[in-house]
């Protein structure tokens, strides 16, 4: 065998195997719903106003009362709330759910970077990814719980806002998505090591 055809046997031997399509259209898929689910999680944030109940609503930066006029009338000096741990509560729940989207953030970005760049290294990082975006799930689900127990006097489940279920349904994203991140690298990683052998 002549140098050329030694490496080019080497080259190809090194080279990964193509994607099947069904492949491809998970991955896209799990990317898809983690953008979708940072979206979600970002808009609850900002708006933050989470629990709506006896006239008052309680948020991540603001407390509003019902006046009777039917204005809201809102502060951002959560202990006007007179609930016990609430102004102080309030501040690891936000650091929590905001850094929850930054972590999702760098979860996402190596995902798709796994998918664009067709290195040695892509199941790494898509496997990196795939724990990012489950680490955003803890710290999105447990500043959510830990909301709902601050203010465990005042729920009831219709009291609950659209900006809450936005939380709470990009934790479930999250974990969703960080599960299958990481169950399909596996197959793969099973697929490609039969076919190997």
């Amino acid at each position: 065998m002549t140098a050329i055809g030694a490496q080019v046997q080497q080259l190809l031997a090194h080279r990964r195997p193509q994607k099947s399509f069904f492949e491809t259209l998970i991955r896209s898929l799990i990317i898809l719903c983690v953008a979708i689910a940072v979206v979600l999680s970002s808009i609850s944030i900002c708006d933050g106003r989470w629990l709506f109940a006896r006239g008052q609503l309680f948020g991540l930066w603001h407390f509003c009362t019902l006046g009777n006029d039917s204005v809201l009338k809102c502060v951002t000096d959560l202990r006007l709330a007179q609930v016990e741990g609430l102004s102080v509560g309030v501040i690891p729940i936000r650091s929590m759910v905001s850094f929850a989207v930054v972590v999702a953030i760098f979860g996402l970005e190596l995902l798709m970077v796994s998918q664009v760049c067709d290195d040695a290294n892509a199941r790494r990082k898509w496997a990196m990814g795939s724990v990012l975006i489950l680490v955003s799930f803890l710290l999105s689900a447990t500043g959510v719980l830990s909301f709902s127990i601050l203010v465990k006097d005042h729920l009831t489940f219709t009291g609950f806002t659209l900006t809450y279920w936005c939380e709470f349904i990009a934790a479930f994203l999250f974990f969703l998505n960080g599960i299958s991140g990481l169950h399909i690298n596996s197959l793969t990683h099973l697929r490609s090591g039969v076919g190997k052998i």
